[in-house]
């Protein structure tokens, strides 16, 4: 995925954690871990209309996985699959990047159940913000969570975002319009403490 986006391609690792571009040849890997977390991760997400199984096939892969490597080239967004002792467990964006004087990104994230409870997310988007506001040249990261969606909440004020809106109706999904949570970190409020990875080391300890 060559790309014009500053710091793009990357791969960015802690311990286990690894976030890395897609491939080609995740498909698989990607299509079984999307169907095996139907119910954990649909009532989430905004999809597009169809079967879970038929939207999430080895196909469908071949779809997204272009949709990401055109967002990617074009500078619009860093996509990283995540990793977690070698297996792909999850996925990390930061998308709707612009430049300038805005200089800001939007993360999303979701993860294998299987997976969840060891830090996982948390340390992908700690590194992925670290990256980020380093090598990427930006200097704001929001995240927007449906208030219900606790772990994903967690997740952020792990890690110290600040909750700075309420967005009524933000987004479709799961067949009506939902309000979320906004959470945003700038580059300013963790130069100090040497980098959000460096936040979360002392956290977990």
């Amino acid at each position: 995925m060559l790309g014009s986006t500053p710091g793009w391609p990357a791969v960015l690792a802690d311990g286990p954690v690894v976030l890395r571009p897609y491939k080609r040849s995740d498909g698989r890997a990607w299509s079984e871990v999307r169907i095996a977390n139907q119910k954990w991760l649909a009532p989430w997400e905004s999809a597009p209309p169809g079967p879970w199984s038929e939207m999430n096939s080895t196909r469908a892969y071949g779809y997204v996985y272009q949709d990401m490597r055109r967002a990617a080239r074009k500078g619009e967004s860093m996509p990283f699959a995540v990793l977690y002792e070698d297996r792909l467990v999850g996925h990390l964006n930061l998308g709707n990047i612009v430049r300038r004087a805005f200089s800001s990104a939007y993360a999303g994230y979701w993860v294998d159940h299987r997976a969840a409870g060891r830090g996982v997310i948390p340390t992908a988007l700690a590194l992925a913000v670290d990256h980020a506001f380093g090598p990427g040249g930006l200097h704001r990261i929001e995240v927007n969570i449906r208030p219900e969606n606790h772990p994903s909440r967690r997740v952020v004020e792990k890690l110290g975002f600040r909750e700075e809106a309420y967005h009524q109706r933000y987004m479709h999904i799961d067949g009506t319009w939902r309000d979320h949570l906004g959470y945003a970190l700038t580059s300013e409020e963790i130069a100090a403490e040497g980098g959000l990875m460096a936040r979360w080391r002392r956290v977990r300890a």
